[in-house]
């Protein structure tokens, strides 16, 4: 059994690293920014796309820095057992939340968002991008932990997975 476990753990920390993505998909970059417009009509096409190519390429950065394996879950045990320094679910979003609003896009705001707050296995946490003035709930979810650095996104309301909540005075950023 001490041998099973030992093969195992290898099998981890070999086979689970994440590779980097150099440059995003153009059609991924255009088809978050296509959701960024279709928040509203005012909200520039031009500041989308360059919203959007920012959040791909952050996310990448994140995911080199907190040094990315996959599945999520394990990165997590990973971090809480100190063999990673980061890569949890709300320092992905803390991190993007505070990259994005020191840019100061005119047109957007950015909020943070959770699911199951409370639940030590289920809470998640994610940031969302709003056009200036927005609600929340009408938001974008950017979320690049849940497949481990590849971007997931989508209506507010429309996540498949979690159901979100504004969630406020949550960042530990620096601003």
């Amino acid at each position: 059994m001490k041998y099973f476990l030992g093969l195992l753990l290898i099998y981890f920390f070999s086979g689970c690293s994440v590779k980097p993505v150099v440059s995003p998909p153009h059609a991924k970059v255009m088809l978050l920014a296509q959701q960024f417009v279709s928040l509203d009509q005012n909200v520039s096409h031009a500041e989308a796309q360059m919203l959007a190519l920012d959040i791909f390429d952050y996310t990448a950065q994140l995911t080199q820095r907190y040094d990315l394996v996959s599945p999520p879950m394990f990165h997590n045990f990973l971090v809480n057992t100190g063999m990673r320094e980061g890569g949890l679910c709300y320092q992905w979003s803390d991190a993007l939340y505070a990259h994005l609003r020191a840019k100061k896009y005119l047109g957007f705001e950015f909020h943070l968002a959770v699911a199951n707050e409370g639940e030590y296995f289920g809470e998640h946490n994610a940031l969302v991008v709003v056009q200036k003035g927005g609600k929340v709930e009408e938001g974008i979810i950017v979320d690049p932990w849940r497949h481990s650095g590849e971007l997931f996104f989508a209506k507010f309301k429309e996540d498949p997975l979690y159901q979100w909540k504004h969630r406020l005075n949550r960042c530990q950023c620096k601003e």
